[in-house]
């Protein structure tokens, strides 16, 4: 058993989720999935159709998968951002402009996200702890 005392399912996620690029992984997951679910055309359409309509499922596929990949595989965070972010760039062309925008806007903004997430960062100190802080400070100094 360890010593450390026991921690909830919150301050567990928080410590997972602050260990990888979160918030880019997940913009680029609902930007696939958003453009998915605007496609409405049947499988029979996709087969008769053929290779532009399975590009247009093919590529937002490709964006879930690179977000669900830079969320369960941080270390590779640059190549599928990179990978991210052209198949978002190529649905505008292949998948009713991009999920009307909004799929595409969130692909790009989270592989962007994930693109520059470091690994090796501080965590950010909020405001309130510097005020109070710098108050403690000036109350110990004469």
């Amino acid at each position: 058993m360890s010593d450390s005392p026991k921690q909830g399912a919150r301050p567990a996620f928080r410590e997972w989720r602050a260990r990888r690029p979160f918030w880019g992984g997940l913009l680029l997951a609902l930007g696939g999935a958003e453009i998915l679910l605007t496609e409405k055309a049947s499988l029979k359409v996709i087969l008769h159709s053929g290779a532009q309509t399975l590009a247009g499922y093919l590529l937002p596929t490709v964006m879930l998968l690179c977000g669900l990949l830079i969320l369960f595989n941080p270390t590779q965070r640059l190549f599928y951002s990179i990978i991210g972010v052209l198949a978002s760039l190529a649905t505008w062309l292949t998948s009713n402009l991009g999920g009307f925008f909004f799929g595409l806007i969130l692909g790009a903004v989270g592989s962007c996200l994930a693109f520059g997430w470091l690994p090796d960062q501080e965590p950010r100190v909020s405001r309130r702890k510097r005020r109070k802080e710098a108050r403690a400070l000036e109350a110990v100094q004469p």
